[in-house]
Order: structure tokens, then sequence, then C-alpha cells
């Protein structure tokens, strides 16, 4: 069987699926699981077969059959994503239900500063990390900035993250953030850039609350306990980050100082279903510690400065 016939069939398939599933009742978290999919594996057959028009153009014929296998090869790679991201979606749906993700979001209801205990943000702090990664020895700015963004009519306070790696500027974000009367956290979005020798090599990641149907979510809960599990983002196919508390009397001891009662958080995101990252929240400061589950590698809050 060709693969383009074997894939128009998954894709067939995965669409009466989706059909019969939600032909009763509707279940808006899976059929968009299944739309996702369905729009992954669309975009796989095309890079395949844009793969296959440059293999055509190879005139050895031998370099043009090992240019069609890696094709092949990498055409059924991103499938098994599909199907691993596909999974990993419906088992957020298990968990969140069956709902429509549609936060309603009055500017009334936000307020002007941030002070949530475990992510307070307060305008010319920068917090200082640092840690030896898989990807080199990283060193993060964390800056809240005196500027602000108005997001679907939110006042958000404006944060620069910068990250280097073994000294050069590898990653460039501004991150937007408000706070509900309530305490909530909430994340609007954030205009993201990485870099390989100087030049920017992707952008994926951005996004802005109200543009293309992206939606915000929150980042840290007025009154979180164990259990709770939220997005953070909405953006399909490109930020969708997932959070979950799983303790609230963690102690940390990192450069900065050792803190109690910290918070721990696990994060995860269907986009990269093998990472896995606790992060720690001390009351008063915000984020101290994050490891990464798989690899062990940890990055500390060294220092806090501020303006």
């Amino acid at each position: 069987m060709k693969a383009t016939t074997f894939v128009t069939g998954l894709i067939l398939v995965s669409t009466l699926a989706s059909g019969a599933a939600t032909a009763g009742t509707i279940n808006a978290c899976d059929r968009t699981a299944a739309a996702v999919q369905r729009s992954c594996r669309a975009e796989a057959e095309s890079d395949y077969q844009l793969a296959l028009g440059k293999c055509g153009n190879l005139a050895d014929a031998a370099e043009r059959k090992a240019c069609e296998a890696q094709a092949a090869a990498e055409f059924r790679e991103a499938l098994e994503t599909c199907k691993e991201q596909y999974d990993a979606r419906l088992e957020v749906c298990e968990r969140l239900g069956p709902a429509p993700y549609d936060p309603v979001i009055n500017p009334a209801n936000f307020v002007s500063t941030i002070d949530n205990p475990y992510f307070p943000l307060k305008p010319g702090t920068t917090f200082i990390s640092e840690g030896q990664t898989a990807h080199g020895f990283e060193h993060g700015e964390f800056a809240v900035t005196t500027n602000t963004r108005v997001i679907l009519g939110v006042t958000c306070i404006e944060v620069r993250d910068r990250v280097f790696t073994d000294g050069v500027l590898s990653e460039d974000t501004l991150d937007w953030f408000a706070q509900d009367i309530d305490g909530n956290v909430w994340y609007f979005g954030e205009n993201t850039y990485e870099l390989e020798d100087g030049l920017i090599s992707t952008i994926d990641g951005s996004f802005v609350a109200g543009v293309n149907g992206d939606k915000p979510g929150i980042i840290m809960k007025a009154h979180p306990s164990v259990g709770d599990f939220y997005r953070q983002e909405f953006s399909l196919g490109n930020a969708e980050d997932y959070a979950e508390t799983i303790g609230l009397t963690e102690s940390v001891t990192v450069p900065a100082g050792s803190f109690s009662n910290c918070l721990k958080s696990q994060e995860t995101t269907p986009l990269e279903t093998d990472l896995l990252e606790h992060k720690f929240y001390a009351p008063g400061v915000g984020n101290v510690l994050t490891i990464d589950a798989n690899t062990g590698d940890r990055v500390k809050l060294i220092q806090i400065t501020t303006d």
C-alpha cells in the first residue's frame, strides 16, 4: 500500500470514528483532539509529498532512492508522533471533562497588580536562575518589566524571559500575565523565538489570547490544592501546557536560599509527550527550582535583583 493511500485511509477512519462517537452526546474535548490529530496527519502527508518532490529532482538513481526512503521513514515517524499527541490529549480530556474550553474574560474582574504568593510579579524584579542541562550551561533572566499590554481588554504585566546557553542567547520571550480579583494568575500569551548561531530558528509557541482562536490559561491558582489539573495556555498545535499541583509542603534549598512549604507542580504538554518537568514555587518568591524529571537536570534560583 502506498503511504499516501495509507494516511488518507487513516484520516477517513478517524473522521468517521469521531462522528460516530459524537452522534449522541457532544464531547467537545474529544472532538478537538480528533480534529487536531487530523490536522497533524495532513501536515505530515504534506511534508512527505514535498520531500518526494525534492527527491525526484536528484539525477542519481541511488541518491534518489535513498532520499525517498528517508522521506518515508520521516513520514512514518511523524504519523507516530501524531498518534502519541492524540493519545495524550485524550488523557487530558478524561481529567478535564467534555466541555469546550472557553473561559469568560471580563476585564472588570482583573486587578492591576500580581501578588499571588506563589507567583508574585513586582515590576523591577529580576529572577536569575542557572543550571547544567543537556543543551549546555543555562543562565536565565526572568525580568518583570514596567511595560504592559492590553489583551482581551485586560491590562497585562509584561515579563522578559531570556535564556543563555553556554553564554550565548538561545531564547528570548515576552510573556503577558494578569491576576483576577480572586487571585488567579492568568497567562495571556507570549512572543518567543529561539536562536541558533545568532539567527532566529523558530517562533513556535508564540500566541496572543483572542487571536486565531487562542485563549488564556491559568499559570497559578489563587488557592491551589493537591490534585488540581488545569490548562496554562490554549493555542492548538502550538502551545498547550498543562499543570498539576502534586505537593504543597516541599522544602527546597538553592543558592538563593532555603524555602519551606513550597508548591510542587508537574508540567506537561501533548506537543512533547516525553517532556515532564517538576517546578517548585516558594511562598512570597515564586519559581525557585525546575527539574527535568527525565534527565534530572536542575535549574536553580541563584539571585533576585530589584531596580
